[in-house]
């Protein structure tokens, strides 16, 4: 008997080594199987995100390291006309979209009450002259004894004669400016009123002129990016409303002084067209907005790729080359907005993932 479970201890020792050399075996095996199926998976994965990146092969070229500076239009000529003073509105000579020469009659005033105050100020001078006069004649030979009553009359008279001048001035230019002029040659552009009859009041805009011969483009600079600016400058403006269309221009302002001197540094900056055709002037109109694109540095024949492929870390600057996984640094050189010069790491023909 003890023979018997002695024999059967030994068989189920066996057979427990067996069992775990089995499942030793298995674990192994699927920990093969599963290392395998998770590298290729990865690799499998990084294949597809290859395929899907976008990729680059470095060559040779032009790289430029722009300024772009955003702005609008503007008008040299632009000017907006009001009344001098209030009153009714008797005459409308233009309509909006008329051109206009300079010194032709645009709008006028009811001229009756602006004459009215006109001659009874000229009534006032005469009057107030007379005063003085008077006061003058009843002070003969008093030069040396005069009283400090007769000096605060004759002083008076005098001040109020002074103020009876400055209000025919005021007057006369009332009644001189109650027709509007055009200062210069331009099309009606704003027209507030395009009838008459109605009562306006001297705060209000009336008329705007503008001449499309003068637009030019503004922009402002910080005072970082102002000091890589000079006139003459050659630009390149896109605007918003034709992003399809490169107009040509010059730098030919930039301020001395910047546009807030009390809390800021930017700095105005008057780029003029130098390519624009008639039927251009037509179809840019002022406030329109968009970007100047200025030049400030130019290398041909270097290595170069799209600066959205130059990466970077603690390390330094580096590309993905070859695969999305393999990091190489580099070495750059100007930076553009859209390409970036590579000096050392790569050579013409290397792909790039991005």
């Amino acid at each position: 008997m003890d023979k018997k479970l002695s024999l059967f201890s030994k068989i189920k020792k066996s057979a427990s080594k067996i069992s775990r050399r089995r499942i030793t075996k298995i674990a192994i095996f699927l920990a093969i199987v599963i290392f395998g199926f998770v590298t290729i998976s990865n690799l499998v994965q990084q294949k597809k995100k290859e395929a899907e990146a976008e990729k680059f092969t470095v060559k040779k070229g032009t790289v430029s390291e722009d300024l772009i500076l955003s702005g609008k239009i503007k008008a040299e000529e632009d000017a907006q006309l009001f009344f001098p003073t209030s009153g009714k509105l008797v005459w409308v000579g233009v309509k909006e979209g008329d051109f206009v020469k300079k010194g032709q009659a645009l709008a006028s005033l009811d001229k009756t009450p602006l004459n009215a105050a006109y001659q009874q100020a000229l009534n006032n001078i005469r009057m107030y002259e007379a005063n003085v006069e008077a006061t003058y004649d009843s002070l003969k030979g008093k030069d040396t004894s005069e009283t400090f009553a007769q000096k605060a009359t004759r002083t008076t008279s005098e001040v109020t004669k002074d103020n009876a001048y400055d209000a025919l001035k005021i007057a006369e230019y009332n009644l001189k400016n109650a027709t509007l002029i055009a200062p210069f040659s331009g099309f009606v552009t704003y027209l507030a009123n395009p009838f008459s009859g109605v009562n306006v009041s001297a705060a209000q805009m009336q008329i705007e002129i503008v001449n499309p011969q003068t637009i030019y483009f503004e922009v402002t600079a910080s005072q970082d990016e102002v000091t890589k600016l000079k006139e003459d400058q050659e630009v390149k403006i896109v605007l918003d409303s034709f992003p399809e269309k490169e107009i040509k221009g010059k730098i030919s302002f930039i301020s001395l002084t910047p546009i807030n001197i009390q809390e800021g540094s930017d700095y105005k900056v008057k780029i003029s067209f130098t390519n624009l055709k008639e039927e251009d002037l037509k179809s840019l109109k002022i406030g329109m907005t968009g970007d100047a694109r200025l030049s400030l540095e130019k290398r041909d024949d270097v290595l170069y790729a799209p600066s959205q492929f130059i990466k970077a870390d603690r390390k330094g600057k580096y590309v993905n080359l070859g695969s999305i996984k393999n990091k190489v640094y580099i070495k750059t050189g100007l930076e553009g907005e859209e390409y970036t010069e590579i000096k050392e790491g790569v050579k013409e023909g290397d792909i790039l993932y991005d």
